[in-house]
């Protein structure tokens, strides 16, 4: 039994060497792997310097675009009064000339029919003077201080009339009430904000493009924009370009112009510029 466990060892030693024995001479078949070269371990993962312009020019054709009115501004109050009449409210739409706010405005008309009655008043005795002056009763200097009584009295009538003018505030062209800062009944004093309107019709868009592209920015150049909010594109147009460029950031500030008017698009929106479609 111990002599058959001695053959079986030798055995299974003899095995183990042929094994390793093996190993070692496939190794010394294997051909020694070659090093990398330099240049293809640092730079085979890279993209090439033409690729790498390309992608870069690509980015920066794309900029961020902001949507503003045409025109907007904010109305506010002439007078000192107590709003009368206010018919706004956010997002109203309005006409050109259509009154937006009305003042109580009773004190103002009661001194332009003052002014009026003074007027007449000075109007007949400028004639009176006239009159006199024909049968020598009156002299030149008392004719001449009739007559500047009486424009006094007519400049004072256009006074009033400018004020009375100033209870109601129209406004200056169609759009949409951005802002209502008042209420109705509420007094108001010269200079407080009441109304902020924005002018309806095609937007501008603001954006700064990269100063290389002068070459190709002409005004009435068109291009693509995607606006985030609706997630749809629209053809502008180059209205101006700044005289300019920004040494810092070397970007040089447009302006644009939406080609047509889109209902859904309102001031503030904002997305990105193609510039890369410039035609």
């Amino acid at each position: 039994m111990s002599d058959r466990i001695r053959i079986d060892a030798r055995r299974w030693w003899a095995g183990l060497v042929l094994l390793a024995a093996a190993a070692a001479a496939q190794a010394e078949v294997r051909p020694a792997a070659v090093p990398a070269r330099q240049d293809e371990v640092g730079f085979s993962a890279m993209p090439s310097a033409a690729s790498t312009a390309s992608m870069t020019a690509a980015g920066a054709d794309i900029v961020r675009v902001l949507l503003v009115a045409d025109r907007e501004t904010t109305l506010s109050s002439p007078v000192t009064a107590r709003i009368e009449q206010l018919q706004l409210s956010l997002g109203a739409t309005f006409s050109a000339g259509q009154i937006l706010v009305g003042f109580d405005c009773q004190e103002a008309r009661a001194r332009l029919t003052m002014a009026r009655a003074e007027l007449a008043g000075a109007v007949e005795a400028h004639e009176g003077k006239i009159r006199m002056q024909g049968l020598e009763q009156a002299s030149e200097v008392e004719v001449a201080l009739a007559a500047s009584a009486a424009a006094k009295a007519r400049g004072q009538v256009e006074l009033q009339k400018a004020q009375v003018a100033q209870c109601t505030i129209k406004a200056p062209w169609a759009g949409r009430v951005a802002k209502v800062h008042v209420r109705p009944h509420m007094s108001v004093t010269p200079g407080q904000p009441m109304v902020d309107l924005v002018k309806s019709g095609p937007l501008r868009l603001r954006l700064n493009a990269p100063s290389r592209m002068l070459v190709r920015l002409r005004v009435g150049s068109a291009f693509n924009v995607a606006i985030d909010e609706t997630g749809r594109s629209y053809e502008a147009r180059v209205m101006a370009v700044n005289s300019r460029v920004d040494p810092v950031s070397q970007t040089i500030e447009l302006e644009a112009a939406v080609s047509k008017e889109h209902a859904e698009l309102l001031p503030g929106m904002s997305g990105v510029a193609d510039l890369g479609s410039l035609r």
